[in-house]
């Protein structure tokens, strides 16, 4: 992965996800959104077909399949873009790979069943593995730590070891410290500012936090009036060493990162 930060732009094929839920459930108005983000300047189209947001049911197989796959199918066949699947289904990493996805985003960090071996049969799929205190219907009811940065960095890194004891190379490996994943505000800005930790390791660190709720109990604002809040945690997390950001609002964020890039680039 390049060391210039990268976006990536989020299109959740989902009736439910807390942002956009419903908005590109039909192939044509995905197709349409995928090709404004990476017009936008987006480097990565990040495709989910299962809501993980607090309070969010389970799916099944088929029906996440069969949002994902022709999203897949025709981004690979149509846009100059990296695709990354968000799934923690062994069954649909399995056929995205098929289909040529360049990451798998398991927020789950591989942890479902047969989601690791299926993985480590493919020589070449890129894996972001990601922190979750809990599962995601009731990830929010009661979090703890007793030191958050800590316990976070020590399961990211030991499922890295995992991922390695398997054989899967280390260079195809990204790490994510799962902003709103079973934290409360105070967690989430604690994992913010001590970022740097994060980057320190000899992974690429995949931040997501686009439209999330720490902005809304910062700000007060309500889902859709985020974005001013996304782009500061956007800019504190390249200067802190993140590498890839995963958002809603591409072009706004490409144009945020562009003047950081510029500025290192002096």
């Amino acid at each position: 992965m390049s060391n210039i930060p990268q976006v990536m732009g989020i299109l959740n094929v989902t009736p439910d996800s807390f942002s956009d839920g419903g908005k590109f459930v039909h192939l044509a108005t995905a197709m349409r959104h995928a090709r404004q983000m990476v017009n936008a300047g987006a480097q990565w189209i990040d495709i989910g077909g299962e809501s993980s947001r607090p309070g969010a049911l389970t799916i099944s197989e088929q029906i996440e399949l069969d949002r994902i796959l022709p999203v897949v199918e025709k981004i690979r066949a149509e846009l100059p873009v990296q695709i990354s699947v968000d799934t923690s289904k062994a069954s649909v990493m399995r056929e995205s790979i098929k289909l040529n996805a360049d990451m798998i985003n398991d927020i789950m960090a591989l942890r479902g069943e047969h989601c690791l071996e299926t993985v480590a049969a493919s020589s070449t799929i890129r894996l972001c593995l990601m922190h979750l205190q809990g599962e995601p219907r009731t990830m929010q009811e009661n979090p703890h730590y007793d030191n958050v940065v800590q316990e976070v960095k020590d399961f990211l890194l030991a499922r890295v070891q995992t991922c390695l004891d398997a054989g899967i190379a280390a260079e195809r490996l990204v790490i994510d410290p799962g902003f709103g994943f079973g934290k409360t505000l105070h967690h989430n800005l604690l994992l913010m500012k001590y970022l740097s930790e994060f980057a320190a390791l000899p992974y690429p660190v995949l931040i997501g936090v686009s439209r999330k709720s720490m902005i809304g109990k910062i700000l007060d604002k309500p889902v859709h009036k985020r974005l001013h809040g996304g782009l500061a945690l956007a800019v504190f997390a390249v200067n802190h060493g993140a590498q890839l950001i995963r958002t809603h609002d591409v072009a706004a964020t490409v144009e945020a990162l562009k003047v950081v890039n510029a500025i290192y680039a002096a």
